[in-house]
């Protein structure tokens, strides 16, 4: 869920904060992905398959465009987030989530397949939106891709969303900064903010929307005070309600140590032992994407390369600055690259 119609009060108040992309932009880029959002929209579209297949084919779009990804995976997560998780899980038909911090057999399978493909991976202590948003922090990586705007709350200055492979699809990217600084709030403001706008660790006080829970955070500044000037009656305060623990999970500022993160070449043969021996993919669909692969990674760095000795530069397109208020489409995806055995320095 992430943050209840933060996307629209973005939209319609500080629409400046939101630029629109080409997944070609981000070539070069260092992007942290919430990998359990990614596993869960393959699971959502093809329900009788495995989603597996999807994270490879979006993987290696990711590294055709150079894009390095690194996909960062959810610990345990905390205990003012179960209920939120069992109605999910309800909602979708799965099966109840296990606060027990043992990583399920299909994230397993996951970390198999990646390090099969060369890419980085990383186990989050808690929820994985919030170890990205520190690699963000610290340097570590250029970006978070997400469909979960809980990002921003927990600090990832650039969120990008709809990030894939689609053809003419548009990717859209949060900035942190501008979004503060059009609200006229702080960090711990917009944490708040947030709260009230309903998140996945405690109740929303009932009846009060986006742009009333704005207008309160920009004049009295917290929680704590905001509720000292609602109506009680028609805005009635949740019983225990622990927002202040909420904002803890938020603005924790525990820095997690940060493997080296290394790039290698895709391991065909082991991708192929994977998919096609142990999971039943057709192993002549799995060998095609990787001569494709290859191939279009290829053209796409001869490309550059032409452009490059051009002169040529991307431009911002025009519309960037015109079409800001139009609804959100369905999540796309992003690229990565590599194979080389690049590496990205660890975080201090």
């Amino acid at each position: 869920m992430g943050i209840t119609k933060l996307a629209d009060l973005i939209r319609s108040d500080a629409p400046d904060a939101v630029s629109y992309k080409d997944i070609s932009d981000y070539t070069g880029k260092v992007i942290a992905l919430d990998t359990s959002v990614v596993l869960n929209q393959f699971r959502a579209a093809t329900p009788s398959l495995s989603p597996l297949t999807g994270v490879f084919f979006r993987t290696l779009t990711f590294l055709e465009h150079d894009i390095k990804p690194v996909f960062v995976f959810d610990g345990k997560p905390p205990v003012e987030k179960t209920p939120v998780l069992e109605r999910r899980a309800q909602a979708a038909g799965w099966s109840p989530p296990k606060r027990t911090g043992m990583a399920s057999s299909q994230t397993n399978d996951a970390i198999e397949l990646l390090k099969h493909i060369g890419v980085p991976v990383i186990q989050a202590p808690g929820d994985a939106e919030a170890l990205c948003a520190q690699l963000v922090r610290v340097g570590v990586v250029d970006a978070v891709a997400s469909e979960d705007m809980d990002t921003l709350p927990f600090g990832a200055n650039v969120l990008i969303r709809q990030l894939n492979a689609k053809r003419d699809s548009e990717v859209m990217e949060y900035s942190l900064p501008k979004l503060l600084e059009k609200l006229q709030i702080n960090h711990e403001e917009l944490v708040d903010l947030c709260i009230l706008l309903g998140c996945d660790y405690c109740d929303k006080i009932p009846g009060l929307g986006p742009k009333r829970a704005l207008t309160l955070i920009q004049k009295h500044r917290t929680i704590e005070n905001v509720v000292l000037h609602i109506n009680r009656m028609t805005h009635p305060v949740p019983h225990f309600w622990k927002y202040k623990e909420a904002r803890k999970i938020f603005l924790d500022a525990t820095e997690n140590t940060v493997p080296e993160l290394v790039w290698t070449e895709p391991d065909e043969e082991a991708v192929v032992g994977f998919l096609c021996h142990t999971k039943h993919v057709k192993e002549e669909r799995i060998r095609h994407r990787m001569k494709t692969f290859h191939k279009n990674r290829e053209n796409r760095r001869e490309q550059r390369k032409m452009e490059k000795a051009a002169g040529y530069t991307r431009q911002t397109r025009m519309e960037n600055f015109f079409r800001i208020t139009r609804k959100r489409e369905q999540p796309v995806e992003a690229p990565s690259s590599l194979g080389d055995g690049n590496k990205r320095p660890r975080s201090k």
